[in-house]
């Protein structure tokens, strides 16, 4: 072969090259042997047992829209399931729930364990909420007046958040006072919230995320003009805002939340945002935020802020040659659906898992996993490569939240993920991939989208995910472990310890259908240690190392580091709400995997008191235990 040939057919030869790279990155996975598949499964159990519902109010399956929206009803109605873990009653155990059930618009407030008080729903005037133009979305449990008992922030399409501050003794609707935390009357379109210290004084701040533009009308049957979609299939910056409500001393026990501007732009600001994280990434004890977009990029924010001013660094991934830009963090064009953190590959940096369209035959974007590459943080640049498809967990269906936990406690992590969106019998994917492929200049007109109404289906076949660690350092999907055969059009995923055991079980909250909580009936194959973190509240407080348990505010965003003897680290975060409409409980439980019997274990505690001075606190441990930690506020 000489120089000359290799000159006349080196564009050729370029363009081959290329297709082979970027087949072998396509490359799906293998396929697992059945054997693979019964010795992965054998070490989950779950026992299901549906959340309770007033069934006695009228219920329905689909949503009253706007008239421009009409022929698109059941695509506007796919969302709306919410559920939220934590500890309303203070006994020490996160087994109280807060459940958002689109089929009768009610936020239900229950106990799936140990029942010391009867089922109860959060409402509000008809002059806060009006069940005609409004509808829940989701519910975050917290402390927000700092009293030490919880209360309850509800997020909706139609209006800005309520707050629900406890007052009376008993748990009941009565014992709450609702509060408008946004007066003045603005339509928000939310569909992810959490609690997080944006500013770093040490009180619980809340980051709220729109989807629809504000002051739209969506659910107003009665409703005149036409209602705005996304503006492209993906680059779409005419969305809901992003509002950052900083905590603020109120009067009469009744905090105020400032609706504080940041230095970002309105093209971060207006994506349409689905799902949002809030972890500490760089290690300065400042969240972070994973904005998860439909019709556009996800957005990573580093925050900077500093002497009381809220400032965010929007942060990019390196394209390499060989990468496409959908695979480059922060230049995707996905439908992000679901977020959350954990440190997979054990560097010490939190990684993220993102939900995205990956369905077989019909829309395969790829879920996200985006590896930490021990880079380090520095101005502009992400430092996470794109290994979702190299780790097995690239493809699952339709993605909505997804939850990191060690249900076996093996030291490695688990994911569970919600799956499914639009359950019927007509199949509408192609018409669905004709909207997609279609013109972007006809895309916020919903009057040229085809229609999608009740009993037309997508992806509503999908079986809930769950990725099991192998020993060939790949996740392997093993639906057959929730022991749920039927499809769930879920939402929400809670994970926390809701009976005590020391086994995290999990909740879905599904659309239109009844929701579950799955108890962890799993054969465990290590240790775990078990944190219940709370802040000194206003009223009763004492050190509860000894084992008792405290009246005070959920820590969250303390900082863990768990010690063993063989030297071994594992680091987490309490969590204030990440994902879509699926909160886990801050309760921070950590799987370590086989230790000795009764081994010691340090444990690191840092966190911010109330003023902004980080505090540090190190406790000696026994492994197999919860534990309720006081720390000062």
């Amino acid at each position: 072969m000489n120089v000359s040939w290799i000159r006349r057919h080196a564009a050729a030869l370029f363009a081959l090259g290329s297709i082979a790279i970027l087949y072998c990155a396509a490359e799906g996975p293998a396929l697992m042997s059945k054997s693979v598949t019964i010795s992965l499964s054998n070490e989950f159990k779950f026992h299901r047992l549906p959340l309770p519902v007033q069934t006695e109010l009228p219920s329905k399956l689909v949503r009253q829209v706007h008239p421009s929206l009409e022929r698109i009803a059941a695509w506007i109605s796919t969302v709306g399931a919410g559920v939220a873990l934590g500890d309303v009653d203070g006994d020490g155990l996160s087994n109280d729930v807060c459940h958002v059930d689109p089929r009768f618009d009610t936020v239900l407030v229950s106990q799936l364990y140990e029942t010391h008080y009867q089922p109860f729903r959060l409402e509000a005037p008809e002059t806060l909420w009006n069940r005609k133009t409004m509808a829940p979305m989701g519910c975050l449990i917290g402390d927000l007046d700092e009293d030490g008992r919880a209360d309850f922030v509800v997020y909706f399409w139609g209006r800005t958040p309520l707050a629900f501050l406890r007052r009376g003794e008993k748990l009941e609707t009565a014992s709450y006072e609702v509060v408008d935390l946004v007066p003045g009357g603005e339509r928000w379109f939310t569909n992810a919230a959490a609690f997080a210290d944006l500013d770093g004084d040490g009180h619980v701040d809340l980051v709220v995320a729109n989807y629809y533009p504000d002051q739209s009308n969506i659910l107003d049957a009665a409703g005149q003009g036409r209602e705005e979609m996304p503006s492209t299939n993906s680059r779409s910056f005419n969305g809901g805002s992003k509002r950052f409500l900083l905590w603020r001393a109120g009067n009469g026990g009744i905090p105020k939340f400032v609706d504080t501007p940041t230095n970002l732009s309105q093209e971060v600001l207006h994506g349409w945002t689905l799902a949002l994280g809030a972890a500490d990434l760089d290690g300065d004890m400042r969240p972070d935020l994973y904005i998860a977009n439909d019709f556009g990029p996800d957005r990573l924010l580093r925050n900077i802020s500093s002497g009381g001013e809220l400032k965010f660094e929007v942060l990019e991934g390196k394209r390499e040659i060989g990468t496409p830009s959908s695979a480059v963090l922060g230049r995707d064009s996905f439908s992000g659906m679901g977020v959350d953190f954990a440190d997979v590959n054990g560097d010490g940096v939190p990684d993220i898992f993102v939900s995205n369209i990956a369905d077989d035959f019909a829309l395969q974007e790829s879920h996200m996993l985006w590896l930490s590459t021990g880079e380090g943080f520095r101005p502009g640049f992400a430092p996470y490569r794109q290994s979702s498809e190299k780790l097995g967990v690239s493809r699952s269906g339709w993605g909505w939240d997804a939850r990191f936990a060690d249900f076996n406690n093996g030291g490695q992590f688990e994911i569970v993920q919600g799956t499914g969106f639009m359950q019927g019998e007509i199949n509408r994917w192609t018409e669905l991939q004709a909207l997609t492929t279609g013109n972007d200049s006809l895309m916020h007109d919903a009057r040229l989208w085809p229609a999608f109404r009740p009993g037309d289906d997508v992806s509503g076949h999908n079986r809930t995910g769950f990725f099991i660690p192998g020993k060939d350092n790949r996740y392997h999907n093993v639906p057959d472990v929730v022991g749920a055969d039927e499809p769930m059009m879920t939402r929400g995923v809670a994970v926390g310890d809701i009976d005590g055991d020391g086994r995290l079980d999990f909740i879905l909250a599904n659309q239109w259908e009844d929701s579950y909580a799955f108890f962890n009936k799993s054969r465990t194959t290590g240790s775990f240690i078990g944190l219940h973190l709370q802040l000194a509240g206003k009223g009763k407080a004492f050190d509860v190392f000894t084992g008792n348990v405290a009246l005070g505010s959920p820590a969250f965003g303390t900082s863990v580091v768990v010690h063993t003897r063989s030297g071994r680290v594992f680091r987490a975060q309490s969590d204030g709400g990440s994902g879509h409409s699926g909160k886990r409980s801050p309760d921070v439980h950590v799987g370590l995997g086989p230790l000795p019997k009764d081994e010691v274990l340090r444990v690191d505690l840092t966190w911010r008191a109330r003023g902004g001075e980080l505090r540090h606190r190190t406790i000696q441990v026994k492994a197999d235990s919860w534990y309720s930690v006081q720390l000062d506020s």
